[in-house]
């Protein structure tokens, strides 16, 4: 029997045909919508594609960690006329501050000999001046008591002359003018001539005792300028023997002898120049200080990254661009900021274990501030990777 016609035949079977015929075409432009639809969306994302900015790399870079402030090298006198370690205090890996001994030279004990002697050098020019100056003042004290004895007593007796010579003058007043008087008189008839010589004596007593008495007071007077000369003079002596004194006593050249030989000891003491860590050790206690010094030591705490960024590559790397540190020596990576950029252009020093590296490459040095120093603080020296972040990553440009 034919299909077709069993299908026709039965009731309702032609509307049944057409139905499924309209269903398929439906099915059909749906997928051809979808179809365009997609293309659509691929060309737009092709021309987007094409019309988008090319996405800034990041700048990489071989780098070797290092404590901030680079890894110090302490040493001392070394070559021919160089010394020994008479005593090392320290040990690898111990934190010292700034300022702290590290060592004492073989010298040490000389140069303390030398400064403790002058040392007691100046203590006893300082304690000779004392007594010089207390023996000069105390001189100079009594040449003072002398003038003030001088002074005092020779002015007492001048006054005390001065007032005997106005007594004597008053008293030859009186004697001249009753001479007078008995002149008069006696010519008068009224006294007799005895009388009138009698006080005619007596003025010429008091002419004679006046006399004296003014010789007196002009050798009391020559006295009391000689003798107060003398005692200036004294004085003078006593103050001038103070000063000399005190220039013999060689207080300058003492103090100067104990800084020269303080100086000296210092430099048998080998202090930290910073406070860090004790990264290796060059010179133990009784060997010679060769060319590396007796110590390296640095600011682990703080560790930074020391990365040899291409030259062409330079242009692209500011103050404060966030990189990326990482290694094979330690788990996951470690965030950091560019701190500081080189100002010269030179080979690089960290070596590429790529044979097909280019060992002669022309780099800048740039430094990179780690926030995490703890996970690589034994690490010195260790050769890192750096990915500095393009410059949008600080700029924010799109």
């Amino acid at each position: 029997m034919d299909v077709g016609k069993k299908v026709f035949g039965q009731p309702g079977s032609k509307w049944l045909v057409i139905g499924s015929i309209v269903a398929s075409l439906g099915f059909t432009a749906v997928g051809i919508q979808q179809v365009m639809q997609l293309q659509a969306a691929k060309q737009q994302a092709e021309e987007q594609s094409l019309n988008a900015k090319p996405a800034k790399r990041e700048i990489t870079a071989l780098g070797r960690l290092e404590p901030e402030g680079e890894v110090l090298n302490v040493s001392g006198p070394n070559g021919p006329n160089g010394e020994r370690i008479g005593q090392l205090l320290v040990r690898e890996g111990q934190f010292v501050k700034a300022g702290q001994s590290l060592a004492y030279l073989e010298s040490y004990e000389e140069r303390l000999a030398e400064r403790d002697l002058a040392a007691n050098q100046l203590a006893e020019a300082q304690a000779r001046l004392k007594a010089e100056t207390s023996y000069g003042r105390a001189q100079i004290q009594e040449a003072r008591s002398r003038v003030a004895m001088v002074t005092t007593p020779k002015s007492a007796a001048i006054l005390a002359q001065q007032a005997t010579i106005e007594r004597i003058q008053a008293e030859l007043t009186n004697a001249q003018r009753d001479l007078r008087r008995f002149a008069q008189l006696q010519a008068e008839g009224a006294v007799s001539q005895q009388a009138l010589d009698d006080r005619s004596l007596a003025v010429k007593s008091k002419q004679q005792e006046l006399s004296n008495a003014q010789s007196t007071l002009a050798q009391l007077q020559q006295e009391k300028v000689t003798d107060l000369d003398n005692a200036n003079a004294q004085l003078s002596s006593a103050q001038a023997e103070l000063a000399r004194s005190q220039t013999q006593v060689q207080i300058a050249s003492a103090a100067s002898n104990l800084k020269l030989a303080q100086a000296r000891l210092d430099r048998t003491i080998i202090t930290a120049p910073q406070s860090g860590q004790i990264l290796k050790i060059h010179a133990h206690s009784g060997e010679s200080i060769g060319d590396k010094g007796i110590l390296e030591m640095g600011n682990t705490r703080q560790m930074t990254v020391l990365a040899e960024v291409y030259e062409t590559d330079i242009a692209k790397i500011k103050v404060g661009q966030p990189a990326t540190i990482t290694s094979s020596a330690f788990n996951g990576s470690i965030p950091g900021t560019v701190t500081q950029v080189g100002l010269r252009i030179g080979k690089n020093d960290v070596l590429n274990t790529d044979p097909a590296a280019n060992t002669d490459a022309r780099v800048v040095e740039v430094r990179i501030r780690l926030q995490d120093s703890q996970k690589v603080a034994g690490l010195t020296n260790l050769q890192v990777d750096v990915a500095i972040a393009p410059e949008t990553a600080v700029t924010g440009e799109k």
